[in-house]
């Protein structure tokens, strides 16, 4: 191939569109349990995750129902992936490797934020959320009805096995988010024959950048333990999660849908999601009382 001007866009195109199709085959998880954020700056904060809205009956004046009383944020963090092609490899025509090299490129550019987020899940138990306590912890605060703060709320039982989570998806703000200010486009091309890389490093480049980043929404709506998944420690999240109180003793109406594990635990779910008996031949009451999630990316 004559390494020319035609010739680089052509192939410039090219591997954006083996890029694209790596997009398109992935199938990212992450949209299950995490809401987007669109941001316009490079942090954002979130002090309204202090106050869930509460309906009241309207007596005498309005009461503004402050939302800023936490100061929690997301700072969001630069991404990128950088693909080198050799000139010698254009000029030979020695290009077939790079096709499945741009789709991978795709398809690792699709699949990150799954990283992200299900990592952030599990570092819950020792990462804090907006109201200073670690996100799955067993002392959050929370107004009693008297308006008395207690500090006896949890949203976990601790343990030290693999961690699998019970969570309420249905809301619209979900118990991770993605704050997203630009996600990855189309590919940016070092391709010009006068570029540095070609004179230096007899090598055209072609790169994937975004900025994004995950925090937490709600812990009210999550349950995250490490204990042995079985129907005990379920029935524990579930009870848990169904009868979480807000502020002044206010039913949340969380509705725990969606039981998340990793592999090691995909047995023990199974059985307690999907079984229509127990193995003493009861019936088992916790049938397809949530949905089901494997995912990869938890032990």
């Amino acid at each position: 191939m004559i390494v020319n001007t035609d010739n680089l866009a052509k192939l410039r195109v090219g591997f954006n569109g083996a890029m694209k199709r790596g997009l398109g085959q992935a199938k990212p998880a992450w949209q299950r349990i995490a809401t987007k954020v669109p941001a316009s700056t490079k942090e954002q904060r979130y002090g309204w995750l202090g106050k869930v809205p509460n309906v009241r009956e309207w007596l005498g004046a309005r009461v503004v129902q402050n939302i800023s009383e936490s100061d929690y944020s997301i700072k969001e963090r630069p991404w990128e992936l950088t693909i080198g092609v050799d000139r010698d490899d254009i000029e030979t025509d020695n290009l077939g490797i790079y096709a499945p090299l741009f789709e991978e490129m795709g398809l690792s550019a699709a699949s990150h934020p799954d990283l992200l987020v299900f990592a952030l899940l599990v570092a819950g138990f020792a990462t804090n959320c907006y109201d200073g306590q670690y996100f799955f912890d067993v002392d959050h605060p929370v107004l009693a009805a008297d308006g008395v703060t207690t500090n006896s709320v949890a949203n976990t039982d601790g343990g030290a096995g693999n961690p699998w989570f019970l969570l309420d998806v249905s809301r619209a703000l979900k118990p991770i988010i993605l704050q997203e200010r630009r996600g990855f486009g189309d590919i940016v091309a070092r391709d010009k024959v006068t570029d540095d890389n070609v004179f230096d490093l007899n090598e055209f480049r072609y790169g994937l950048d975004a900025r994004y980043n995950v925090g937490y929404g709600f812990w009210q709506f999550a349950w995250g333990s490490k204990q042995a998944l079985d129907a005990a420690h379920y029935a524990t999240a579930r009870q848990s999660l169904l009868g979480m109180l807000g502020d002044h003793g206010r039913p949340l109406g969380v509705n725990p849908n969606l039981l998340l594990c990793g592999p090691s635990n995909e047995k023990a779910a199974r059985d307690i999601l999907l079984a229509e008996r127990l193995a003493n031949g009861s019936t088992n009451t916790y049938q397809n009382t949530a949905e089901l999630l494997v995912v990869p990316w938890l032990v």
